[in-house]
């Protein structure tokens, strides 16, 4: 009876190892989800700020249309020349801190569009949709964030 059951304590370790490496297997591939999407939440924190900052400066200065349209449009599309748009000095300075802060940023690059004369309630408005695009490291999909808002 007692040679039968020799080696089997070695067994029983060797398949509690196993189940104790899976688990720490798992364990692993949750940090690195964690991770991720902590990484993605930042950029889109990031994107979000940037995006709102632009609004902020168009809120706080001159809001006729014209100027808006002068000091903060642009796509920055000049280089491949199909832009319609002409860069402002503004938006050309808010450009380069979303290159600074998203990666990716200088490939898929920001655009404002500033549609002034829209009329609507109270008074005649401008419609503004800024849009931030980055590419995260080791993805292929560039990400988007996009603010439409009426500025009075």
């Amino acid at each position: 009876m007692r040679k039968q059951q020799s080696g089997i304590m070695l067994l029983e370790a060797l398949i509690a190892i196993l189940i104790f490496s899976l688990g720490v297997l798992g364990i692993v591939g949750l940090q690195a989800s964690a991770v991720a999407a902590t990484r993605d939440a930042k950029y889109r924190t990031d994107a979000g700020l940037l995006a709102n900052e632009l609004v902020g400066q168009m809120m706080t200065g001159n809001r006729d249309g014209a100027t808006l349209q002068a000091n903060f449009q642009g796509d920055d599309d000049d280089a491949l020349g199909t832009s319609v748009l002409v860069d402002g000095p503004l938006f050309l300075l808010w450009r380069a801190r979303v290159r600074a802060a998203l990666p990716g940023a200088d490939l898929n690059d920001p655009r404002v569009t500033v549609i002034p004369g829209v009329p609507g309630p109270p008074q005649t408005a401008s419609v503004v949709t800024v849009t931030v695009r980055w590419r995260p490291p080791n993805e292929t999909v560039p990400h988007r964030y996009q603010v439409v808002v009426q500025i009075i």
